[in-house]
């Protein structure tokens, strides 16, 4: 049986890192899913209410653009990291892409996912500053400290 492996990631260049951690180390017969949570902004987008303020009612054609972007930009993110595990001679037919909506968090959402019977996650850390991860942590920190029964590697 082949390991199934979750891979959070982003368009960030830490998360391609990631990428090449997985090419050297594990064998390419993986089940391997590239997966990306979003922030779910389609209820702002379609928003029409008298409570906005007239900012946000004039920039939120602009905003929402911005999401589609952001959208665009992770979409081209995973597929190239696919291509690149491929490349590396992972099969393709292995490699799911997954973006879902942000529903309680990224990183509850990342468990919840990994609770679909992956044996490992493997993820980027974010380089956030010693105040900001004291104020806030990080996700890969929160996904480290809530997930069970499955092995997280961070990688570099």
């Amino acid at each position: 049986m082949a390991i199934r492996i979750l891979v959070p990631m982003d368009d960030s260049p830490n998360a391609f890192r990631t990428i090449d951690f997985i090419a050297s180390t594990f064998k390419p017969d993986c089940d391997i899913t590239l997966f990306s949570v979003l922030p779910d902004t389609a209820a702002l987008c379609e928003m029409n209410s008298p409570e906005l303020t007239p900012y946000f009612v004039s920039q939120q054609a602009n905003f929402c653009q911005l999401e589609i972007k952001k959208r665009e930009l992770v979409t081209e993110a995973l597929n190239r990291a696919k291509n690149a595990l491929r490349d590396a001679g992972f099969d393709p037919f292995r490699i799911q892409i997954k973006i879902n909506p942000k529903k309680e968090g990224v990183a509850r959402d990342i468990v919840k996912e990994a609770a679909k019977g992956y044996q490992v996650i493997v993820m980027g850390r974010r380089g956030l500053s010693g105040v900001q991860q004291f104020l806030m942590g990080s996700v890969s920190q929160k996904v480290l400290n809530s997930v069970r029964d499955i092995s997280v590697v961070i990688a570099n």
